[in-house]
Parts: C-alpha cells; structure tokens; sequence
C-alpha cells in the first residue's frame, strides 16, 4: 500500500497540533508554513478530522484549531482510516464476495497479512509518539549543527 499526499499531510498537520498541544488554537497558516503545506490543500484536510472527532476548529481573531484529545490517546490507525480509508493492498480483502474463490485463493492470504501487520503498525503509534520522536531528531539535528 502506498500512503496519498492526503495521507501524509493529514499525518503531519497532527503532529504539529500535538508539538503545540496545550498553547490554544493553532493558525492552519501557521501550519502551513512549518510543515510545507500548501494552505489550500491543508484546508481540505481538515474537514474529516473534525467529523472523526481528531481536531475542532473556531474562527475569529483567536480562531483556529486543535486536538480534541491528548496526543497519547490518538493512534495513527485511527487517521490513517479517516483520511485514506481502508488501507488493504487489494478490494477482495474486505469485499471477499468479489472473488467466488476468495476462501480458497492464497494470494488474498498474503493480502490479509499484509493489512494484519500495517494495522499492528498504526494502532502501536500514536501522535505522543511521533510527538517525541520529532523532539529526538530535531536535538540531535541541534548537537550536529554544533559540532
């Protein structure tokens, strides 16, 4: 399975609401800019965040949005589906009745294992960690700009 542009922005725009989670209602242009986010494409993202109950938003002067929930209590699993949907490598996987030899083919097998595992993957990741794994990486980028 290949992750959309949709996908990945929708990722990212989390994880920068879970970096600055507790300091109010965050700009999309702000979001924008740090994560390298088109502002238009970013608009349409949110709106399946918001129905998924991920993200609120307000508008006005101290408009914008944020996490409904802590960061450690949002899995990736959980976004992945909202913004990209089913994330089997093949349609007989979750529509078995399309295939007559579906409980008999060992290639939907295959598939089933590989949605099984990138399911495990998701669901053990939430945004508190890749919350923390950003913060890791920015210090080490820190420590070698020094050196």
């Amino acid at each position: 399975m290949k992750l959309s542009t949709r996908g990945r922005y929708g990722t990212k725009v989390l994880l920068d609401l879970a970096l600055y989670q507790g300091v109010g209602p965050v700009l999309l242009k702000d979001i924008s800019r740090r994560q390298r986010i088109p502002l238009h494409y970013l608009e349409h993202l949110i709106a399946p965040l918001i129905a998924g109950g991920i993200i609120r938003s307000s508008r006005g002067a101290k408009g914008g949005i944020w996490l409904v929930k802590s960061p450690a209590e949002i899995r990736l699993s959980k976004v992945i589906l909202l913004l990209e949907g089913s994330i089997a490598p093949a349609e007989c996987v979750t529509n078995p009745k399309l295939c007559e030899s579906a409980d008999a083919c060992v290639t939907r097998d295959v598939w089933l294992e590989m949605e099984n595992a990138m399911n495990e993957v998701l669901e053990s990741i939430t945004l508190q960690h890749l919350a923390e794994r950003h913060k890791s990486k920015e210090q080490l980028k820190e420590k070698m700009y020094y050196i």
